[in-house]
């Protein structure tokens, strides 16, 4: 595999959680009570792996190495504000999650943020999956998309929180309120 293929695969689960937000949200704004625990493991997901794993491997070693190649870097440039957008949005559902769990009445905050959430998602991985065409099939050689793949992989905790994040994925997938 490659370094690119890896961020796409990495998509292939984001993408996954982006159908979960979108339900999630809908279910909330029609009243269905999705329980807090499930409404908390969506945020884990973004934190622990949307962001701190697949986001920080583009931050930290994909993105400057396209970059390197004085090309692409108005888009790497959006997409660095992107992240920082989804960040927010995070930083607003676990806000008014919280507001929720205290009795508040924050379902539709919650349902909105949800859904903005899960818009970015779509959106997001739609323009980085035509950066990726571009940066594998222009700029990266595959001696750089293998020396990033085995950085990626050589870090056993992170691949074993990324295998913890997609079972935190399958459980929700499997949970009532996301069946129908």
């Amino acid at each position: 595999m490659s370094a690119t293929g890896e961020l796409r695969a990495d998509h292939d689960q984001v993408r996954r959680l982006q159908i979960i937000t979108e339900k999630c949200a809908d279910k909330i704004s029609k009243g269905s009570n999705i329980p807090f625990s499930d409404i908390e493991k969506i945020t884990l997901i973004i934190y622990e792996f949307v962001d701190a794993i697949h986001h920080s491997r583009e931050e930290d070693s994909y993105f400057p190495c396209v970059a390197s190649y004085d090309t692409l870097k108005e888009e790497i440039r959006k997409f660095m504000i992107e992240h920082e957008f989804g960040r927010n949005i995070a930083r607003e559902i676990s806000k008014h999650l919280q507001r929720w769990k205290k009795g508040e009445d924050a379902r539709e905050p919650v349902s909105r943020f949800l859904r903005t959430y899960s818009v970015y998602l779509f959106d997001h991985l739609n323009k980085e999956n035509q950066f990726f065409d571009q940066a594998e099939a222009d700029v990266l050689s595959p001696e750089e998309e293998k020396e990033m793949y085995e950085q990626y992989r050589s870090v056993i905790a992170i691949t074993k929180k990324k295998e913890d994040m997609i079972k935190e994925i399958d459980y929700l997938e499997s949970q009532p309120w996301f069946q129908f």
